[in-house]
């Protein structure tokens, strides 16, 4: 069987790609063995992603490689390989959803956001958006100070990758998803109950490290 292939190398077949190393197989190494694997084991995820990078960039007429090759690494992998798109897509989308934040232009904001949007409450309520006209019907609760604030302060390297679900910040509060391979991502979910539990958790975190106490809201 197979395992742990790049994605080019499901692609082109039996070129020179090799499977991943199982972990299992480091199992009773010596040291000098096992520093072996690891170095072989660092080269094939670099080759993965790598891999993943040139397929995303075969999709897009413009590219930013050298950002790309910096920055498609942040928490929960590559960004190429999980969200089929590349880190200065991402980049460029988080930019845009901060300035339309910042700005307090509901039209601006209103760009950055794809249907369908998902909308979750403070208690949980998951509630499906369908339509623009339903988005700016309940815009000033779903996207009120408070969650203004948040994406004015979003940043790349804050972001988790989740393989074939998107990107996410502050434990899932916002998610952020691409519609076709090497595109811009939108926002495609905003959870409040989330980013509630985000606050709860950044004021024991706070609390723990006798720093300044983040306000309740």
């Amino acid at each position: 069987m197979i395992r742990n292939l790049s994605p080019l190398c499901l692609l082109i077949g039996a070129m020179s790609c090799s499977p991943v190393p199982d972990e299992r197989d480091g199992v009773n190494l010596s040291p000098a063995a096992a520093s072996h694997r690891e170095a072989r084991l660092d080269e094939a995820l670099q080759t993965a992603k790598d891999d993943c990078l040139l397929m995303v960039w075969s999709e897009q007429a413009e590219r930013a490689v050298a950002f790309d090759r910096a920055h498609d690494r942040v928490k929960g992998g590559a960004i190429s390989c999980a969200t089929g798109t590349t880190a200065s897509q991402f980049d460029a989308a988080i930019l845009a959803i901060r300035e339309a934040a910042k700005s307090g232009n509901k039209a601006r904001m209103l760009e950055q956001i794809g249907l369908p949007l998902l909308y979750i409450d403070s208690e949980g309520e998951r509630r499906p958006i369908e339509s623009r006209e339903m988005v700016e019907d309940i815009f000033d609760e779903v996207f009120d100070a408070r969650m203004l604030e948040t994406l004015g302060r979003l940043d790349l390297a804050d972001m988790t990758v989740v393989p074939e679900q998107g990107a996410f910040f502050e434990l899932g509060s916002l998610w952020l998803v691409v519609d076709e391979k090497g595109g811009r991502p939108s926002i495609v979910t905003v959870n409040r109950q989330a980013l509630d539990d985000a606050a709860r958790a950044a004021r024991e975190k706070a609390g723990r490290n006798q720093a300044t106490p983040i306000p309740a809201q």
